[in-house]
């Protein structure tokens, strides 16, 4: 029985074996999805696709939201308060990283992999950098930092307890 690993954690199986209790054994043991040999190509990917959005939500989404910030991934447009807020391509990736994930705290070895990708170097003082652009941007007009800053672990999206 071949499990391949699906992101986040989740866990499809890919097997020969289409018996009903075969199919309702792998699934109590863990797997988010169960497909028999032979399958369709496109229905693999459906699938594949399918535990993406249950593990992931937020990706389905056209906007994102967070308090008062709205991001619109479809036209690549960030408002606060109703205004508009320009980000760099840098910094709205960064954004859109922590809106998918507010309130959880990222290293910046963590955010480097997430927003510029696995296998590039870049130094990790370049993400305080970007964070203060975004920073910058985001509080303009005397809003809120939504931004938290954890000593000696990272950066979170968390309204409620951001330091400025």
């Amino acid at each position: 029985m071949s499990q391949p690993r699906i992101p986040s954690g989740r866990q499809a199986t890919l097997t020969t074996r289409g018996e009903q209790a075969d199919r309702v054994r792998g699934l109590e043991t863990g797997a988010d999805d169960y497909v028999t040999k032979p399958f369709a190509p496109k229905e693999l990917i459906a699938r594949i696709h399918a535990v993406m959005r249950r593990a992931r939500p937020a990706l389905s989404e056209e906007r994102l939201t967070y308090r008062d910030i709205e991001m619109n991934l479809t036209e690549h447009k960030v408002t606060r308060r109703d205004r508009a807020v320009v980000l760099g391509p840098t910094e709205f990736r960064l954004l859109r990283h922590f809106m998918e994930h507010p309130g959880r705290v990222f290293t910046r070895d963590q955010l480097i992999d997430s927003v510029w990708g696995h296998g590039i170097y870049i130094d990790s003082r370049t993400v305080d950098v970007h964070i203060r652009r975004l920073r910058k941007e985001l509080n303009g007009k005397g809003n809120q930092d939504v931004i938290r800053t954890v000593r000696s672990a990272g950066y979170s999206l968390d309204a409620e307890s951001a330091i400025s």
